[in-house]
């Protein structure tokens, strides 16, 4: 069930290039980073969060954010995200060419700070001022919520306060809020209070979700996400990633296996799950062991024939 032109009924977002990679032992060549966008945009993707620019130090696997971005196909209708944390960041962003921006705020200070060296709540005055940066620039914004169901270090993470943090974000009018769970803790009825609350503070945005599969409900989650009128899901193709500053967040939900639910679902996506599956299979050869997808072992169903 590949569609791929026309009308969809829900984009996928793929991540594959950013937060997959970013968590990987080794890193992976320019070149390979390179194809594996390609092949995303080839089966049909056209959302990628391609690079991230952050101090090379901090994330040595996406100290080449510039290289790659100067080698992804340009093609009609594709837009490459690049992940920002400061004004640095975003110069770097908008000479590479992004398309969009994606910032992030994390729910709790401890994370926070491990993870962008502030407080929660100077991360929602740097996206104040990035926001209306990149805003003058004419580039997509998305500002993301991380950890909004759970943090490694404080634990439980009430919805009311992330719906506090998104009343305050949304003052900056991004055309795109995001909700992150971080760590894989996140359940669907959690998803649908926090989704539900988000529309009626937040009615203008589009609203999206970034689940890993860390504890298995990352599929439940983006089926309850769905459900509560999300529009855009994250994926990551051979479900890799997670985050450095994050103890044991494995494991996105990968978009071959998302595919596969969806499609038999009867949701358009525009995106050909083979293709995306025939990568997961590719970019565990370039990583030099399985990805945790299921669908390049089980394959499709009905086989083709």
């Amino acid at each position: 069930m590949w569609h791929s032109e026309g009308p969809v009924d829900l984009t996928l977002l793929e991540v594959a290039p950013r937060d997959g990679l970013q968590n990987e032992p080794e890193i992976v060549s320019t070149d390979d980073k390179v194809r594996l966008i390609e092949r995303s945009v080839g089966a049909g993707l056209r959302r990628i969060e391609a690079v991230s620019f952050v101090h090379p130090q901090r994330v040595p696997q996406m100290a080449d954010a510039e290289a790659v971005m100067a080698g992804v196909p340009r093609a009609a209708g594709v837009s490459y995200a690049g992940l920002i944390f400061n004004d640095r960041g975003l110069d770097r962003a908008l000479a590479a060419g992004v398309d969009e921006v994606n910032v992030v705020v994390v729910a709790t200070d401890t994370l926070s700070h491990r993870n962008q060296g502030c407080s929660s709540a100077e991360g929602v005055v740097r996206w104040l001022g990035l926001a209306r940066r990149a805003a003058e620039a004419g580039v997509r914004r998305t500002v993301t919520i991380a950890a909004a169901f759970g943090c490694p270090f404080e634990g439980e993470v009430a919805t009311s306060a992330v719906l506090e943090l998104v009343r305050q974000v949304a003052q900056a009018g991004p055309e795109e809020i995001a909700f992150a769970d971080t760590i894989g803790v996140g359940t669907p009825d959690r998803v649908r209070a926090l989704v539900t609350g988000a529309r009626a503070l937040a009615p203008d945005p589009i609203l999206r979700c970034h689940f890993h599969n860390t504890r298995n409900t990352g599929y439940a989650n983006a089926i309850a996400a769905l459900d509560a009128g999300v529009q855009v899901l994250d994926a990551s193709t051979g479900g890799i990633g997670g985050c450095p500053f994050a103890p044991n967040a494995t494991g996105n939900i990968a978009t071959e296996d998302l595919l596969y639910m969806l499609h038999r679902m009867g949701i358009r996506t525009g995106i050909d799950s083979r293709a995306v599956s025939e990568t997961g299979t590719w970019l565990g050869q370039v990583l030099g062991r399985p990805v945790p997808a299921l669908l390049g072992r089980a394959g499709p169903f009905p086989a083709p024939v």
